[in-house]
This record gives C-alpha cells, sequence and structure tokens, in this order.
C-alpha cells in the first residue's frame, strides 16, 4: 500500500534548504498540506492552497506557536511537525572539547536542541489543548551515539544531537495514551548545503566506502524524506518513542 499524507497538514521547521526542502516536496507530493519555516538563506516559496510559509527564525521561542496558528488558520487543522531545522555550530566555535568556546556551546545547543524543545511544545500544547492527536519527527545525528574522530569532532553538535534523543524518548512515553507519536530520524553523512566541508574532502569520502557501506558514498535527501513521510503518516499509527537510523550502515561499521 502506497504512504500517503492525505488531509494531513504539516509543518515543517526549516524546510528551506537541504533535508528540509527536499521534505516539503515529498510531503506535498503525498498529498499533505505543508506550512513551511525557514530562514531567507534558502528556498522562497509562493503561498497557495496546499503550501503555505512564513519567514521566521526557529530559535525564536514564538515562531513555533505562530507556525501551529497559521497552519490550522489554513486549514483547519494541525496533524504532523517535522523539525529539521539545526546544523554545525562551528563558525562559533564548536569543536573537540579543548577548543570549545562557550559561545560554540550556548549557540549549537539553542540552534540544535532548544529550537527543538519549543516547536515539539508547541504542538503538544495544540493537541492537549484541542482534544486531537498527531505525529512529530525530531532530526537527531549518527553522530550522537557514533562519533567518528578526528573527522567529525563537534562535541556540542554531539551533545545536542543525543540531548534529542533522551527529550523525544521522554515525551513519547508521556503522551502515548494520548496517541501522539514521537520518533527520531538519525541520518548519517547526506549530500545536503551542510555537508559541503565533507563533499570536498577526498579522505572522507574515501572513508565513506567503508564508513557508509550501503551506498559507500553520502546519502541523498530522498533516503531522509521517505522515512519522515512514513513516520508522519497513518502507517506508522503504532510506532513511537524510536530512534531510527538512516545512515548507511555508519552505525554497525
Amino acid at each position: 500500500m502506497a504512504i500517503t499524507l492525505h488531509n494531513k497538514a504539516i509543518v515543517v521547521i526549516g524546510g528551506t534548504t537541504g533535508m528540509g526542502q527536499a521534505a516539503v516536496k515529498s510531503f506535498l507530493e503525498a498529498g499533505a498540506k505543508v506550512l513551511v519555516v525557514g530562514l531567507p538563506d534558502g528556498t522562497d516559496y509562493e503561498n497557495g492552497p496546499h503550501l503555505q510559509y512564513i519567514l521566521e527564525d526557529a530559535t525564536n521561542p514564538q515562531t513555533a506557536k505562530l507556525a501551529v496558528k497559521s497552519c490550522v488558520d489554513s486549514w483547519g487543522h494541525f496533524d504532523g511537525l517535522f523539525h529539521v531545522a539545526g546544523g554545525s555550530g562551528r563558525k562559533w566555535g564548536d569543536g573537540p572539547l579543548h577548543e570549545l568556546s562557550d559561545e560554540g556551546w550556548e549557540q549549537t545547543l539553542q540552534l540544535n536542541l532548544t529550537s527543538v524543545m519549543y516547536s515539539n511544545r508547541a504542538a503538544v500544547q495544540y493537541w492537549m489543548q484541542s482534544g486531537t492527536h498527531g505525529s512529530i519527527v525530531n532530526m537527531g545525528s549518527v553522530l550522537a551515539n557514533h562519533p567518528y574522530a578526528p573527522h567529525f569532532t563537534t562535541t556540542a553538535y554531539a551533545a545536542a544531537k543525543a540531548a534529542i534523543e533522551g527529550f523525544s524518548k521522554s515525551i513519547a512515553a508521556y503522551y502515548a495514551a494520548h496517541r501522539i507519536r514521537v520518533n527520531v530520524l538519525s541520518p548519517g553523512l547526506i549530500e545536503t548545503p551542510m555537508s559541503k566541508r565533507a563533499a570536498g574532502d577526498a579522505t572522507i569520502q574515501a572513508l565513506l566506502k567503508t564508513k557508509q557501506p550501503l551506498s559507500g558514498s553520502m546519502g541523498t535527501v530522498g533516503d531522509i524524506t521517505g522515512m519522515a513521510t512514513l513516520l508522519l503518516s497513518e502507517s506508522a499509527s503504532f510506532i513511537t518513542g524510536q530512534i531510527i537510523g538512516v545512515d548507511g550502515a555508519w552505525s554497525i561499521s
């Protein structure tokens, strides 16, 4: 049976570049209506009957509330959240612990962890207050549990992604009785704008032949969006609290 998001209204936090941009396209193709939140450094969308776009920062605590409200105002309901927003904190000073700056720690956690709390809280608050339910998919990383020094040593980023797993399992357990599902995607190295550094490093590309042996190379955004679509659909109605690796076998290599 084909996976469908027909009649679903989905909010994508961080939907203007990379995996988020690809997810928006996939969700629309699966029949969803999509509310996209993003910054002006990626794709600009044109609003229409199946897509709405708001230009906001995921680290602002009001952004997720606005996104959920806009989704409901546009289509009368809100059924799913895909939180993709996040990224490297190298520009602020993330790196090996002995080099990690206070700003690198704080800014990286704000972008990758606190923003997830904001969006998940807004989603759960709506469903609890409205007596409805839905599905959340948060973006983790294989680096949360399977580091690969020295090529991918960003301490604050790994800490944030590991915390997303614990956070997601905790709320999945609490809200399961309310039919609110929460799962995490844990990707390996995927070809996106964020991975340009790795894409241009011949050593890393050679290492992927054994580190991600399913392909021997970087994964594609389609590898992520297919699983995200499944988890947001009714086909996954019995799945919650799971950390799902989409990593080309990185975690077992």
